[in-house]
């Protein structure tokens, strides 16, 4: 297969350009040598300078290539002496010999598009579907038989003109799973039976290459990365401590065996469906590090053994874009969680991470659904987090006399935030913090900590002094009750008609309560009334409740939004919840001396 890539972009603004400015080609690696190779590759920055057009051709020692993961490598190379007003070409071309596997091709992008043609053209004795996603309808359109490259050949020619941009959405997690896009997907081959063919013992004629989710259910169990090690029992036999086994509770045993490769064993942070070539779960064992394939297939191995009827459930991260019925593709699937079947209940078990609980898995595997592979079937099913995760915002503040402030706050997450947090500060403890923290935190604050809880909550919290809080008027102190939870604005801002559906990982509460104690001699004026208000079927709710008691008062307010996932219809809604929340928490409070 040989594929032609030709790019031509105009930036107006390089600082809001990084997309733009860095590009990266991945290629398939195959098996036996057979792999995808980049070719051809030229990249060219031109410039308007002295009315004459300058040319800066990137440099061979620019680029780069390197492996992402035992199938993927990517090439890479960055612009040069881009401006203001620079033209940025690119052109390269990919052999290949995996004529099957044709890449989808995206027709949007966040930019708007002067000229977008696709052409596919293949051999008549291959045939292809082509797999239409998407809004955007082609203004020109050709599809034909033809005679080229010395023999008779079928023809897809799409033209597209003036093409709207697909802005980038907040609270979406893959953009390309909603532009239109297209992508070729071979069907069958019908080859004319030749001596020579004869020869090489292919019988040629007709062949189907239309597989099903259950034609890759087979391919993994024959794998030797897959379903030959999931054979191997012998290798975990011995390795889960007695007192486990001998749990008689079902859900309490897989729990306890999800706990113990937790402890025992660490995601090395690479993805993947299946073990990597060497070693396979034998290094993991020995080495206690590995991929994700690894960390969940010992898991499902330990499950096995321990006489739980665990099942591999495969699925592709947000990254790779959502699994569809009818375009099965084991090249997608890049992640493996363990599914057990309890009493008719269904649980989802993933231990890369440290706080995983039973039904929880890691947010970049939230990814709609995936398939449980068993020796027989491949079944589909749902993934979704368990329950809402809440986000506690506590402060607890004296007002002094002079109208400073001190007191404390804490943050704390649970479930699935807190997972994703606890990640974060491990990363980079210190990058956690200032991000979090101390750039969005423009007052001073002392004694900061982040620490995962005994309950597998995670929390930040500190000490703090400081004086522009409070606007002193006609020597009365006022003040927002919500102190520095106060936001002036919020993100659901999008003016352009939503295009993408609202995606969220997990519904949530967030729950701020602030309590304020006055100086001795001072009383409150202006205190704001508690409100509520909700959308009509429940699907986002808010409380802002106030209570007073002698000098102290205590603002609470409760955000609540039921659902992992919204359709784009429910933006309007978010948008006038939202903006109603900033106008309720923008009251003040008035503090007078007595």
């Amino acid at each position: 297969m040989h594929l032609e890539v030709v790019s031509r972009v105009k930036i107006y603004k390089k600082d809001q350009a990084e997309k733009f400015l860095n590009q990266e080609i991945y290629t398939y690696i195959g098996k036996n040598n057979n792999s995808e190779k980049v070719t051809s590759l030229k990249a060219t920055t031109y410039n308007l300078e002295n009315d004459k057009i300058v040319s800066t051709v990137v440099d061979k020692s620019s680029k780069y290539k390197s492996k992402e993961s035992k199938n993927h490598s990517v090439t890479k190379f960055a612009f040069e002496n881009v401006k203001d007003g620079s033209v940025l070409e690119y052109k390269y071309e990919i052999l290949s010999p995996f004529y099957w596997n044709v890449d989808r091709v995206a027709v949007e992008d966040v930019v708007p598009i002067r000229r977008f043609e696709y052409v596919f053209d293949y051999p008549r004795f291959l045939g292809y579907n082509i797999d239409y996603k998407g809004e955007v309808s082609p203004k020109q359109r050709d599809v034909a038989d033809r005679n080229m490259y010395g023999g008779e050949y079928f023809t897809y020619r799409f033209g597209y003109d003036d093409i709207a941009p697909y802005r980038d959405e907040k609270y979406v997690h893959n953009l390309s799973n909603y532009r239109t896009s297209i992508r070729a997907e071979l069907n069958s081959s019908n080859v004319t039976k030749t001596a020579q063919a004869y020869d090489n013992s292919d019988s040629g004629g007709f062949k189907s290459y239309a597989i099903t989710w259950k034609d890759i259910r087979k391919q993994l169990y024959d794998s030797q990365y897959f379903g030959e090690e999931l054979k191997r029992k012998s290798l975990v036999k011995d390795v889960l401590p007695q007192d486990i086994k001998n749990i008689e509770n079902a859900e309490e045993k897989a729990a306890a065996i999800l706990k113990f490769v937790q402890k025992n064993y660490t995601w090395n942070k690479n993805y993947g469906e299946a073990v990597q070539e060497e070693g396979g779960i034998r290094s993991l064992l020995n080495t206690k590090v590995g991929n994700s394939g690894e960390i969940n297939l010992l898991l499902i191995m330990l499950m096995k053994s321990a006489g739980l009827e665990a099942e591999p459930l495969v699925l592709a991260t947000i990254r790779n874009g959502l699994l569809m019925d009818h375009s099965p593709s084991i090249a997608q699937l890049n992640y493996v969680v363990a599914f057990v079947d309890i009493k008719g209940k269904p649980f989802l078990y993933d231990a890369t991470s440290k706080l995983t609980v039973p039904n929880m898995i890691r947010p970049s595997a939230l990814n709609y659904a995936g398939y449980i592979m068993t020796e027989k079937e491949a079944k589909k099913v749902n993934i979704f987090p368990p329950g809402k995760s809440t986000t506690y915002l506590t402060v607890n503040a004296k007002l002094g006399a002079d109208g400073s402030f001190a007191g404390n706050f804490s943050d704390r997450d649970t479930k699935l935030y807190a997972m994703m947090n606890q990640e974060l500060y491990e990363e980079d403890k210190a990058t956690y913090q200032k991000e979090s923290y101390k750039e969005r935190y423009t007052f001073p604050f002392t004694n900061i900590q982040s620490q995962t809880l005994d309950n597998n909550d995670f929390q930040t919290s500190f000490d703090f002094e400081a004086d522009n809080f409070v606007d002193g008027i006609g020597g009365k102190l006022v003040f927002n009750p919500l102190l520095f939870l106060y936001n002036k604005s919020h993100e659901f801002d999008q003016t352009e008609a939503r295009r993408s559906p609202i995606e969220l990982y997990t519904g949530y509460d967030k729950i701020k309560k602030v309590t304020i104690t006055l100086p001795d001699g001072y009383a409150f004026e202006n205190v704001p009334k508690s409100k509520k208000f909700r959308t009509e079927d429940n699907a986002i709710q808010y409380v802002y409740k106030v209570t007073q008691s002698g000098n102290t008062l205590t603002v609470e307010t409760t955000t609540t939004v039921e659902d992992p996932v919204y359709p784009k219809e429910y933006y309007p809604a978010f948008k006038q919840i939202f903006d109603n929340i900033t106008k309720l928490e923008g009251q003040v409070v008035t503090a007078v001396k007595k």
